[in-house]
């Protein structure tokens, strides 16, 4: 195991996992070299996935399923185990090889300057073997999540992230699905929690699986972009300005 820093005994690291059992215990290996704090989500595998976290099952901590519920709820259900278990913060990686345990690194610096803050990995969006819809994808959930926030990120689709489990109290996603992410990130954003991006490395594998239903989950997302704007003038901007304006007279005081 690499050198971790003391500041990591706050942090665990959650994978959501469906049927990505290719890459798992590779990602896992990959993982444990940099942090020992992992929570591992087997959303209702039906692959071999359940043979290889026996073979992780003195290192990390699962919890299972027998139905596949989706990525927000797998979110959740982390969120909850890492909170029981007493972890300020909880990074989300994904398990189909494409993020590198290496750049943990990179968020313990960066949220040891930046504490209770959300901290987002951001790829590089061009480059070999990624999804051709990606860039488009990312591109239009950032131009949306800056309408209903105000703030500009440059990629909100990331899996890689950094979330502030004390800062966020009871705060879980509503939603089960990929759209969950952004969910999230959305409603951070109302509460004047800081968001920070980091650069980060990815690899998308010739033989990777990914289980995005482009038709079904662009839906699903432009449906939530749709309420989310509207909701946004009703209860989003109203709060960030309340909050700000709570700031603004403690610091006069």
């Amino acid at each position: 195991m690499q050198n971790i820093p003391k500041n990591t005994k706050e942090i665990c690291v959650v994978v959501p996992t469906y049927n990505n059992a290719v890459f798992l215990k590779s990602t896992l290996d990959d993982i444990l070299q940099f942090c020992e704090n992992v929570i591992v989500i087997n959303d209702g595998s039906t692959d071999n996935t359940e043979e290889i976290l026996k073979i992780f099952a003195e290192k990390i901590t699962v919890f299972s399923y027998s139905k596949n519920k989706g990525k927000g709820f797998a979110l959740r259900c982390g969120f909850d185990i890492a909170k029981n278990q007493g972890f300020r913060y909880a990074i989300t990686m994904d398990s189909d090889g494409q993020h590198r345990g290496e750049d943990l690194s990179l968020f313990y610096q960066e949220i040891t300057q930046n504490s209770d803050s959300v901290i987002i990995g951001s790829r590089v969006l061009k480059q070999k073997n990624m999804p051709a819809g990606n860039t488009f994808a990312n591109k239009f959930s950032n131009f949306w999540f800056t309408i209903q926030t105000g703030k500009r990120l440059p990629d909100t689709q990331t899996g890689f992230r950094l979330y502030p489990l004390k800062k966020m109290r009871r705060m879980r996603p509503f939603l089960n699905r990929y759209e969950a992410e952004l969910e999230l990130l959305v409603r951070l954003a109302w509460r004047n929690v800081k968001i920070i991006p980091i650069k980060i490395n990815v690899n998308y594998p010739d033989n990777r699986i990914t289980h995005f239903r482009p038709f079904a989950d662009f839906l699903r997302i432009s449906i939530l972009n749709t309420f989310l704007c509207v909701f946004a003038v009703f209860y989003g901007y109203p709060k960030r300005f309340l909050l700000w304006l709570k700031k603004m007279t403690v610091a006069l005081k």
